[in-house]
Order: C-alpha cells, then structure tokens, then sequence
C-alpha cells in the first residue's frame, strides 16, 4: 500500500516544456493551445485577476469600514446617552471590521489563496493541491523578509543607520529627504532590499512623514522610495530579488552587474530625486517648521557599542544564509533570545508588520507560481525595445523576481534581451505594491500616514515619472 507521498498524480503546474509543440503560431494560438492542454490555466489566472483588482478596490473597502464603525459606535453613543448599558461584545461592529480585514492589501493574496486551492481540489483533487502548497511552491523568499525586517526595525540596528545617515542630512527634513531616498535604496545592494526598504521607510516615517506634507508629497516620495529600492539593488548579483533570479542561470557576477547597470541605477536616483526635490521645494520650508516645533524629536539613549555590533552581526548573517530557511529562521530564534537578554536597550519586537508581509508574499508567490503559462510565451514573442516595456507593464502585476525567473526558461534569449528584461522588471519595481518583494515592507510601515489606505492608482501615478528616467537611463547606449 502506498503511502500520500507516494501517490503518482499528473505534474502540476504543467512543465512548460510539456506543453504541445507550436512553432508556427502566433502568440494567441499558443495561449489559446495552453488554455486547452489545461483548462485551469484560465481558472488560476482569472482568480490572479481578480485578486489585483481587489488591491485596487482596497480603499474603497478601507473608507466603508471606518464608515460603518463610526455609525456603529455614534449608535451606541447615543445609547448610552439614553441610559442603555451597552455589553462589551457589541462594542465592535462585525461588519466593519470584516471589511477592514478585506481591506489590508497586505491580506489580499492570501484570501483569494483560499479560492484557489479550492478550484484546485475541486478539478486536480485535494493530494494535487497539496502537494502544490507543500512542495512546488517556494516560501524562502517570504520568511526571508519576515526575519530581515525584524532585525532590520530593531533599535540597535535603527540607531545606527540614523546616526550614520545624519553626517550627511543633519538636521534639515530636505536633506534626510534627499539622503534616504539616495543612499537608502543604493545601500540595497549590499544589505539586501528588503532590509534597506525597512530602514529608509522607518527613518522616513520618523525624519518625513510625521512632519504632516502634503498628500500628493507623500505618494510622490512613496513612489520614489518604491522605484528607487527596486533600482538600487543592481549594483550587485545577490541583493535584488529579480536579479537574483537570473545571476546563475546567465553568469551574472556583480562585476558584471556593477558594469552594465550599477551607473545608470545611481544616475536615475539621483534624476528622479532632483527632479521631486524640484517639484516639491516649496514645501521643504514648512516641513523644516513642523520638525523645530515636533515634541517627538527627544534622542535615544544610545545603545552599546558590542549590542548594536551583535545585531549587524545577525543581519549579516541572515543575508548570507538568505537561501537557507532553517539557517536563517534558527538564527532568527538565537537573536529573539538575545533581544530578550539585552531588553533594556531594545524596544519591543516589531514582529506584527513582517508576518502580514509574508503573509502578503507567499500568497503572491503561490499565485504567481500558476501564472508562467502567459507570461512566459509573451516575453518569448518580444524583441529588444517591446520586451524592455513590455516587462516593464508586466512587473506592475506580478512580482518582478517571477517574471525575470520565467525568462530564463524562454530558450535562445540573446544578451541584449536578458539586459532588456531585468532593465524593465526592475524599472517597473515601483508602480504597485505587488511589483517588487520589499514594496509591502514598506507600505505596512508608511501605511499609517494614509487614512483611506494607499490608492493603487495614486501610487502608480507617483511611480510613473522616476520609472520613465530610470528606462531613459537604462536604455541610453544599448
């Protein structure tokens, strides 16, 4: 008797190499071919669509909620005037806080996760879908970011990066602004993005946003810091999750990396900040007002010297290991236990932020895992100039590690077309949310500062400019 591990059922998701033969057909008969060589092709894929739409309606659901709950609670206001003895279960309205939990971006691809595992069982079988779950999908990038963002928010860790990073701002809001949205996203190349995102977020949660700026200023410098993020971590092979894709695969050193986008990464952060810096100047002299009259900007006392060294030692550690979850999870355990022993200089463990974003990226990755049957045969039908943008629009609705991983399975790409693909999936890393791994990081941080939620559209508005320079800097000369 054999046991569930044993069991023999069909591949899922079908190998695209496994796919029928069609040398000849155009792009829609490929598609349409897939579609009938596996009609849950097209369930998956619609359940995707679906789920991105949700993102978009997210505000919507967030401002309904803080809507009904306010009726809710002036309800039993009053009530309450009335003389009515309220009992403690009716306090909160069920209704609201349901769609208040549909509302968290960074809950949404988890839902529709549910949805999807349903329509496998219910056309693959169960032990199909649970084999997907437990052993074709990859959660090592989300565990990753849980542990680094844990160590990358914690005071030691904090304390100096700002200390670092105010030789160069000092004490003026539009030099911490310039500062971190510069060296911030470039320093991603060597501690990893995810961990730079945590830390140019929280210190500009601290040094920005808390200053109240404008609202279109505070999507402007979302969507910088989000497109600068993606950019900055090309300077090497290891650090930016598109890249890290493909380094192998291709022979891509960080010599390498460093030659053919390291300039033009840095060029396009320092354009597309000049260019908001010029945009928004004005509103530095306000900022600069807001900061002098800020009771909040009391200093820490300042943590020993081997304590804020044992956490950079983690943080190191967990870059080096990043490939190897029980490594990594296990020092994460060792630094818990250190925390806990050092309590007097730490605050408390931010831990709520990193799980939600990796709840956030294994749903995304479980989805997009379903998707390589479009994305693939549609980056394989581009050239150089239509793969560039067109990889570029493509990131905006899948991760951009997954659609620089699918490149590698088209055969026969040339070396300009491997440029031109990771050029547009890193170009694109800051139009949504879901477009680079970091990006949730960095909106559960800053997701406070906007009441009604962070508007995908708003966001992408904000992103466009920065993307625009960044595929005018890494096209220049190809």
């Amino acid at each position: 008797m054999s046991t569930p591990a044993e069991t023999a059922f069909a591949p899922f998701p079908l190998p695209l190499d496994q796919y029928p033969a069609s040398a000849d057909a155009n792009l829609g008969q490929i598609l349409l071919d897939r579609i009938h060589a596996d009609p849950f092709n097209l369930i998956a894929t619609l359940l995707f669509l679906l789920a991105i739409v949700h993102t978009f309606l997210a505000p919507a659901l967030f401002k309904l909620a803080h809507k009904i709950q306010h009726e809710h609670d002036e309800k039993l206001k009053s009530l309450r005037e009335s003389g009515r003895e309220i009992p403690p279960h009716h306090e909160q309205c069920i209704a609201a806080s349901v769609l208040h939990f549909f509302g968290e971006v960074e809950a949404i691809f988890g839902i529709w996760v549910i949805p999807l595992i349903v329509a496998i069982s219910l056309t693959k079988g169960w032990p199909t879908a649970q084999h997907y779950l437990n052993n074709t999908v990859n959660y090592t990038e989300p565990l990753f970011v849980i542990v680094v963002m844990a160590i990358a928010s914690s005071r030691p860790v904090l304390q100096l990066a700002s200390r670092l990073l105010a030789l160069l701002a000092g004490q003026s809001p539009a030099r911490w602004w310039f500062t971190l949205l510069t060296v911030g996203p470039l320093l991603g190349s060597f501690i990893t993005e995810p961990a730079a995102m945590t830390i140019c977020a929280l210190l500009l949660s601290r040094e920005f946003y808390r200053l109240n700026p404008s609202r279109t200023f505070m999507y402007a410098t979302l969507g910088l810091l989000f497109v600068n993020v993606s950019v900055g971590g090309t300077l090497t092979n290891f650090a930016a999750p598109p890249v890290l894709m493909v380094a192998a695969k291709w022979d891509w050193s960080s010599l390498y990396m460093f030659k053919e986008f390291g300039d033009r990464a840095a060029a396009s952060i320092l354009l597309s900040n000049f260019l908001y810096f010029a945009i928004f100047r004005k509103e530095f002299a306000a900022l600069t007002q807001n900061r002098s009259t800020d009771a909040a900007t009391e200093a820490e006392a300042p943590t020993p010297f081997w304590i804020t060294g044992v956490h950079l030692a983690f943080l190191l550690g967990t870059v080096l290991v990043s490939h190897y979850p029980a490594l990594f999870i296990g020092g994460f355990l060792f630094f818990i236990a250190f925390t806990i022993t050092t309590a007097g200089y730490q605050d408390e463990l931010n831990i709520r932020s990193p799980l939600l974003v990796g709840f956030f990226l294994a749903g995304l990755v479980i989805h997009g895992g379903l998707q390589g049957w479009w994305i693939a045969p549609v980056l394989g039908s581009l050239s150089q100039w239509p793969l560039l943008f067109g990889a570029t629009f493509l990131t905006a609705f899948n991760d951009n590690a997954a659609i620089t991983y699918l490149a590698t399975l088209v055969p026969d790409f040339s070396e300009s077309l491997k440029i031109a693909v990771v050029s547009g999936a890193v170009a694109g890393g800051g139009l949504t949310v879901i477009a680079n791994a970091p990006n949730p990081a960095g909106q559960s941080i800053l997701g406070k500062y906007f009441p009604d939620g962070i508007s995908p559209g708003a966001l992408a508005l904000a992103a466009l400019p920065p993307t625009a320079i960044v595929l005018i800097c890494f096209s220049v000369g190809r």
